[in-house]
């Protein structure tokens, strides 16, 4: 036993010297090895996708942008701009020439639209085709058209084209509800008019609100790089399926800085529907001006609720007037949904239908009411300047 014991020590102090020796003299003896030995595990982990027809495709988003990014256009949108108010003037035109006469080359506007009907409808927004006087349109295959405004809706920023081309590609509407944050999305437009180009990012925030960008604001935010240039673009899912119309970015440079705000589909198709059928999209109003119910006014006044919406103005023999509110209620629900906070109040009274009848629950001072006022039509809001994209 003795015996066997030592000979497998010697055994192992050679072998142990020889490694130190091909170690020191020719290592690269030692890695070729160790190459060959792990080249088949290397290999069976890569990620690789089965196609059609046999061989592999690399794993990624290809798939989702070839689906979506044929429905995706460009569009130019033109403005002409007006004559000089004196070009008819002899002494203006003796000091100035015929030339102020003419009319000057139009301002073009540049952003991006996505078909999301066979019949040639397409989503964009307001602010790109805002006062056009000509749009037209490129498909991603090179086909052009002079597009026809069927309608805008400036408050969600929304605008309604229509084309007459046949063999259209369509985008598929997703489902908005079932977006998360951390969901991967895939922003298509054409970015300063380079062509169109595919971004991606994750969903980094849903319902944003409260930005000052529109009346209504739902957003998906997103750090896909989104740039002048795509805003009307398509927002999609790794599926390639339509989640957002993109919109608008943070920016202190003007380009992408990993915050952009895009539209949820459901509600540009929303507003879709209601352009086409009427014209406008219907909404509630009861004339009032709101804003959030601070801790610092509740306490002051002693109010027995700590959320809800502030009534600082009741404009006289609007329906909210009519109905018995104040300046100074504060808005705890509408029928019987809680507000919180003004963005809430907006859309559930945006929701109402107009001529019906709502209940509205107010707190006012000590008092819990319920009014009764009869909805009205909204106004169609003022033009106003907007920031690109």
């Amino acid at each position: 036993m003795r015996k066997t014991w030592l000979i497998f020590s010697q055994a192992v102090t050679v072998a142990v010297a020889v490694l130190f020796v091909i170690a020191t003299l020719k290592p690269q003896w030692l890695q070729r090895a160790q190459n060959s030995r792990l080249l088949p595990d290397a290999v069976s982990v890569a990620p690789v996708m089965p196609v059609v027809g046999g061989g592999v495709a690399p794993s990624g988003y290809s798939a989702a942008a070839r689906t979506a990014a044929p429905a995706v256009v460009s569009i130019a949108a033109s403005k002409a701009m007006s004559r000089h108010p004196h070009g008819e003037d002899p002494w203006f035109r003796f000091f100035f020439g015929d030339r102020n006469q003419q009319q000057l080359q139009p301002q073009v506007g540049l952003g991006s639209g996505v078909i999301v009907s066979a019949d040639g409808y397409l989503l964009t927004n307001n602010h790109v085709i805002e006062g056009a006087a000509d749009i037209e349109v490129q498909l991603a295959d090179g086909r052009q058209a002079r597009a026809k405004l069927v309608g805008t809706d400036p408050e969600t920023d929304v605008a309604v084209l229509k084309i007459a081309l046949d063999k259209l590609p369509v985008v598929r509407v997703g489902n908005v509800q079932q977006l998360q944050v951390g969901d991967v999305v895939l922003a298509i437009g054409n970015p300063f008019n380079v062509g169109q180009t595919v971004t991606s990012g994750i969903v980094s925030a849903l319902g944003r609100n409260q930005l000052g960008i529109n009346t209504f604001e739902n957003f998906i935010q997103t750090d896909a790089a989104i740039n002048p240039g795509n805003s009307g673009g398509a927002l999609v899912d790794v599926n390639g399926n339509l989640v957002g119309i993109n919109t608008a970015i943070f920016s202190r440079t003007g380009g992408s800085l990993g915050i952009g705000f895009a539209i949820p589909a459901d509600i540009a198709h929303q507003v879709m529907d209601g352009l086409i059928r009427e014209g406008r999209v219907t909404r509630g109003w009861i004339g009032v001006e709101p804003r959030d119910l601070t801790p610092e006014f509740a306490e002051n006044f002693k109010l027995p609720v700590r959320q809800g919406v502030l009534i600082t103005g009741v404009l006289q023999d609007g329906p909210a007037s009519k109905g018995g509110m104040r300046p100074g209620d504060v808005v705890v629900k509408i029928g019987e949904q809680p507000v919180n906070n003004t963005a809430q109040l907006l859309n559930a009274v945006a929701a109402l239908k107009p001529k019906s009848d709502a209940v509205i629950g107010v707190q006012r001072g000590d008092k819990a009411l319920e009014l009764k006022v009869r909805v009205a039509q909204r106004p169609a809001p003022q033009p106003a300047k907007r920031d690109e994209p």
